[in-house]
């Protein structure tokens, strides 16, 4: 692609939910989107490297109940995207009744299944000799794991406030209960040229992750959530 050419911005899966200045692209067709494209089917109707940003607002979860299809997925997301594409995704969280109670939701996606995708993540696991699948060195791409945040349920948020919990509370009982996180917000960026290190700097993931409350919208309408943390 010509440097002059306009890279695309995608929100794939955009439902109800379109933005100005976007390619909004759904499968159903009563949507309205500006596209309607199958994104399980493969490949997508977008060139190699044509694409600058992509918001993925409650998508991927419900995209390739079959690991092979959730995977060509993710290889057509890789190449369809620019070196340096950021990608911006929220989907409930799989211990959430927001997921499990909707049929359509097949495909747990967190922080952890994300890793997955990251090569930087996948040669510490290598050289560690950890048995985790390291997809992103047997399918070649990489998405680097740049940032996350955990988006807490309203009651949850309102018992723990209740009960003055401090972080070390908030990530037991996190880990003890349903309902605790409402969805994730993950930020990824495309990682393509090898030579280029603007994202060595990326956020080391034991950093404490960042916990707030959640909106009755779960902030569709903000790439980045403006909420006070607990």
């Amino acid at each position: 692609m010509s440097s002059k050419e306009k890279l695309l911005k995608l929100n794939l899966g955009c439902g109800f939910h379109a933005y100005p200045g976007w390619l909004n692209v759904d499968k159903q067709e009563s949507c309205d989107p500006d596209m309607q494209v199958d994104l399980e089917e493969t490949p997508w109707p977008w060139d190699e490297n044509s694409v600058g940003e992509v918001r993925l607002i409650h998508t991927l979860e419900h995209l390739g109940s079959d690991p092979r299809v959730f995977v060509s997925v993710m290889k057509e997301l890789y190449r369809v995207c620019r070196h340096g594409a950021h990608i911006h995704i929220v989907a409930s969280h799989p211990r959430h009744e927001s997921f499990l109670c909707d049929p359509t939701a097949t495909r747990p996606v967190t922080v952890s299944s994300m890793q997955y995708f990251d090569k930087q993540i996948n040669n510490e696991w290598k050289a560690r000799g950890s048995t985790n699948t390291p997809l992103a060195l047997y399918e070649d791409f990489d998405f680097r794991l740049v940032n996350f945040k955990l988006i807490l349920d309203e009651n949850f948020t309102r018992h723990a406030m209740a009960k003055k919990w401090n972080n070390r509370d908030l990530r037991t009982n996190i880990n003890l209960y349903n309902n605790a996180i409402a969805a994730t917000e993950i930020h990824l960026v495309v990682v393509k040229d090898k030579e280029d290190a603007r994202f060595a700097l990326a956020t080391p993931l034991n950093l404490e992750p960042f916990l707030m409350y959640v909106h009755q919208d779960l902030n569709r309408d903000r790439l980045v959530s403006a909420v006070s943390p607990l």
